[in-house]
């Protein structure tokens, strides 16, 4: 079985539009990220043939009418493999890859609930440093940085993905309303609780071991989303956190262990500021609302 994407309006910048996704795909081969099985652009509706999600988007499957209840684990494993994805096409790429609309409608999941990134309809290939005429995107997951400046870079897709981490250890659906998102009520907890407990997904919060995980991954996403783009992470630095932290649960499951947290493991990274208590002593920056109307984001 196979998705096929056919566009309703059909123009010459439909056509491009279609043809650099065919290129951008070119580049690309990972687990993570959904393949491109074949083309047909020579024809009066151009369309792309992909491989199929049996599972529908991250999005559905956490807010949708039959939304699914994702336990801990699975959660972290769809973080990890779309951090893994976003590492790829920043890194291995024969020429690096910005996806440019991360959010979890364009993370995919199929039979098996494996992560696979989607929609590279406003992706660019990083061949040199970009500024945007007409800036284009989903408002409470577009880079501000982006939208003031027109400047898309990988960092832009970080700040992205830290909005994705926001709701999958909440539950909660991202919508932006000028003075109100996720991001904002999230950042407004923290600052006031030094903790993101109260914001947690009641569905999967169980044990003390789960509040440190998802007080770790918001700390993460907290990083992602800083204004400064200097002060955010790389994908890589993301991935490596994210599968620190799968390490560490295997680690609390296995009985009679004797080694403390990542004692004898030799990690890439090497975290700041871990702390068993379920504080943070991340900080929050609320990222403010561009006020120019130089921008077409999408809702």
């Amino acid at each position: 079985m196979v998705a096929v994407k056919a566009s309703i309006k059909v123009n010459e910048a439909t056509k491009q539009e279609f043809a650099e996704e065919v290129e951008i795909h070119s580049h690309m081969i990972h687990k993570n990220i959904l393949k491109l099985i074949g083309c047909c652009l020579e024809v009066d509706v151009p369309m792309l043939v992909y491989e199929f999600a049996a599972n529908g988007s991250l999005g559905h499957t956490l807010h949708g009418n039959k939304k699914q209840n994702l336990p801990l684990d699975l959660r972290l494993e769809i973080a990890i493999g779309s951090a893994e994805g976003l590492r790829y096409m920043h890194l291995y790429t024969t020429q690096a890859i910005r996806h440019g609309d991360i959010k979890p409608d364009n993370i995919l999941l199929d039979d098996n609930l494996t992560p696979k990134i989607s929609d590279f309809g406003l992706s660019m290939l990083l061949k040199e440093e970009y500024f945007a005429k007409k800036v284009v995107g989903c408002m409470g997951y577009i880079d501000p940085v982006f939208m003031k400046t027109g400047l898309l870079t990988q960092k832009s897709d970080v700040y992205s993905f830290g909005a994705v981490l926001l709701e999958l250890i909440t539950g909660k659906e991202n919508v932006y309303d000028k003075n109100h998102s996720l991001i904002i009520e999230f950042c407004k907890v923290f600052e006031k609780e030094k903790t993101g407990r109260a914001m947690f997904d009641k569905e999967i919060v169980a044990t003390g071991e789960d509040i440190f995980i998802l007080e770790e991954i918001g700390k993460l996403a907290i990083e992602c989303l800083k204004e400064d783009i200097e002060d955010r992470p790389d994908m890589t630095e993301v991935a490596e956190r994210l599968v620190m932290l799968r390490r560490e649960r295997k680690l609390h499951k296995t009985p009679n262990r004797t080694p403390s947290r990542f004692e004898e493991i030799n990690m890439e990274y090497s975290p700041n500021n871990i702390d068993r208590s379920g504080t943070s002593s991340a900080t929050c920056s609320v990222p403010s609302t561009p006020t120019s109307k130089d921008f077409n984001a999408s809702p």
